[in-house]
């Protein structure tokens, strides 16, 4: 069970996609300039750090989590809403991936900082973790899928522990439109007229979708505003836990939200040999201070791919 895929918003992805004709032609390389898929935690392993070290954040959070939520957006249409059609697809994703080489991905470790009068304790400070461990808390990797829908376009994830906020969410980033008569009005920094999706997973769950308007009055200003769904406003009734609608599932016997064997095989495969090659060259992470926003690293892969993280824009956090 990965009980990622039994959150409201990943169940509502293929909705969103395959139920709107207003996204389902804009689902490519053609108007998609990237993808982010982003999980933070202000907290760090909290005495858990013994069984954390074991593993790591990439086996914790995106060869999984984040993974399986990348099959599913990026997937075709299923053939139907049948488990194993569903299935089929998010494999042939995961099968169409390019290997993932160690010059995309930053690996990082938070360390001990003090805020006001109160102080954080760093990854090795904590007594259950050796002192040299080199277990990343926080990594990034830039993914790509080599196939005629998505050649081209990066896939970030982004994840880690002890950073300034709690989040998960997915951002699309479109394309600038072409000719924009209106560039002069956003000055150098066109990002800002960029259209962005963006489904929030956790916490607050909502979908908001950032367009440019005109700001009211008589001269020409413009401003990037959100069309915004936000489901404890939307939906007064309270969303169930991911676990609640997996076990349902099982006792159903409904399998549309569980992992195939060759699913997880096309997933390890991913990045089995990334984390053999970071643990045989023991590739030091790079420290970043607790509830800063994660290493320096981080925003250097994100321009070598001339991506910017949708979620340092300040409007966001």
């Amino acid at each position: 069970i990965d009980h990622y895929l039994g959150k409201e918003l990943v169940e509502n992805l293929s909705v969103l996609h395959f139920s709107n004709l207003v996204f389902e032609p804009l689902w490519s390389r053609n108007y998609i300039r990237n993808v982010q898929l982003i999980f933070s935690e202000d907290f760090g392993t909290e005495g858990r750090g013994g069984y954390f070290d074991n593993y790591g954040i990439i086996r914790d959070i995106m060869q999984n989590h984040l993974l399986q939520i990348l099959a599913l957006f990026a997937m075709e249409t299923p053939v139907s809403l049948d488990a194993e059609d569903i299935r089929n697809e998010k494999v042939k994703v995961l099968r169409s991936m390019k290997p993932l080489k160690l010059q995309d991905v930053v690996v990082g470790q938070y360390k001990g900082h003090s805020k006001g009068n109160k102080s954080y304790s760093g990854y090795t400070d904590d007594p259950t973790v050796p002192n040299n461990s080199v277990t990343p808390a926080f990594a990034a990797a830039a993914l790509f899928i080599d196939n005629a829908r998505w050649d081209g376009v990066p896939f970030l994830m982004k994840a880690g522990k002890a950073l300034h906020t709690k989040r998960a969410e997915i951002r699309v980033q479109f394309r600038h439109v072409p000719g924009n008569l209106y560039k002069k009005t956003f000055g150098t920094d066109l990002e800002k007229a960029t259209n962005e999706l963006v489904l929030r997973v956790q916490p607050d769950e909502a979908i908001y979708l950032k367009i440019n308007n005109k700001v009211p009055g008589l001269g020409m200003r413009l401003d990037r505003t959100d069309l915004n769904l936000c489901y404890s406003t939307r939906y007064r009734g309270e969303i169930p836990d991911a676990y609640e609608r997996l076990l349902l599932d099982a006792i159903e016997g409904e399998r549309r939200l569980f992992i195939r064997s060759d699913e997880l095989d096309a997933a390890w495969s991913l990045f089995t040999p990334l984390l053999k090659e970071l643990e045989e060259k023991k590739v030091a992470p790079e420290l970043y201070p607790y509830g800063s926003r994660g290493p320096v690293g981080a925003h250097y892969l994100a321009a070598k791919h001339n991506v910017r993280w949708g979620d340092l824009s300040g409007e966001d956090s």
